[in-house]
This record gives structure tokens, sequence and C-alpha cells, in this order.
């Protein structure tokens, strides 16, 4: 990154979130420490639409960068959108630096299997519907969603870190985005 960043807050433990971040910040800012800390979403647990998830997201790197008074805070969300065309992942990250700037960088629209957007319109959050359709525990603390619907094809770290490099594009360019 064009700028020194040497204390990052990640607003997760989930290993997968927080391997991600640290992958990209190896790249990005290889000096950086990439600490997690456990702060509220204050959203649904199964944010719904993008705007949700985005929120999510950021109140998350928000709390995160306060929390451990960082240079930078990182939140990951995932969330679903339900269509006319049936019900798709969504996946949000939002980097926020001391100073008030942000990025947000989001991918991850895959279309979901119609048994696990039955289950998590009846209430169930996307990691327990997964489960459930594969007989697991835990899945979205390893492949995931993304993981297991690719045939291990993509697994959930790697397509977290696309958003991370997204969310964090306004910091390794900056003078790009001050024009």
């Amino acid at each position: 990154m064009s700028e020194t960043i040497r204390r990052v807050a990640v607003g997760s433990a989930n290993p997968v979130k927080l391997g991600a971040v640290r992958a990209v910040l190896a790249w990005a800012s290889p000096d950086a420490t990439v600490e997690p800390v456990t702060v509220p979403s204050g959203v649904r647990d199964q944010p719904f639409g993008d705007d949700e998830t985005i929120r999510g997201a950021r109140n998350r790197a928000r709390a995160a960068r306060e929390a451990m008074d960082a240079d930078l805070g990182i939140g990951l969300e995932g969330g679903v959108v339900d269509g006319p065309d049936g019900m798709r992942s969504c996946a949000w990250c939002v980097a926020v630096h001391r100073d008030g700037r942000e990025g947000v960088g989001g991918s991850l629209a895959m279309p979901l299997p119609n048994a696990v957007a039955a289950m998590i319109r009846d209430g169930m959050e996307l990691g327990y519907a997964m489960d459930e359709l594969v007989a697991a525990h835990g899945t979205k603390h390893g492949k995931g969603a993304v993981g297991i619907l690719t045939g291990g094809r993509i697994d959930r770290q790697g397509a977290y870190e696309v958003l991370v490099t997204y969310a964090l594009a306004p910091f390794v360019t900056p003078e790009l985005f001050a024009r």
C-alpha cells in the first residue's frame, strides 16, 4: 500500500475471515499486524440483501478499528439476496481507516439450491443450512457454501481474499481515487 498501515483490526474471530485478511495484507502491507476482535454486526445473523450485508460489514469494520485503536478496521459479512430467479449468496468487505476513509468490495454472487433457500426463508442462517444439506458441522468456518457448491474449486477464504483486495483498492492506489 502507498501508506503505512501498522495495525489492522478484523471484526471477527472466524478463522476464514481472518485468514483472508492476513493473506491479502501479507501482500499489501507486509509489516502490519492483523488482530481479530469479536464485535457485533448490528444486523440480523443472516443479513438479507446487499444493503444490510454492507451495513453489517461496515459496522464490524468501524467497531473493530475503534476497539483496537487500529490504523485500519476490516469487516466482512456474508448475506443472501432473494429475487425472482431464486436466492443467491453475497459477501461484502469494508475497510475503514482511522481518518474516516473507507473502501467497499463485494462479490460471491452464487445461486443457492432451493432446499437451502427454503431453510433460510424459514429463519436458518446460510452456514447452518449448508451443514444440514451436506450432513456436516461448522462449514462456515471452513470451505463454506462456496466451497461446497463449487465442488471445492473455490474455497471461502479465497473468495473472501478477493473482497478484501477490492475494499483495499482506495488505499493501494489513493492517487486514482483522489481525482
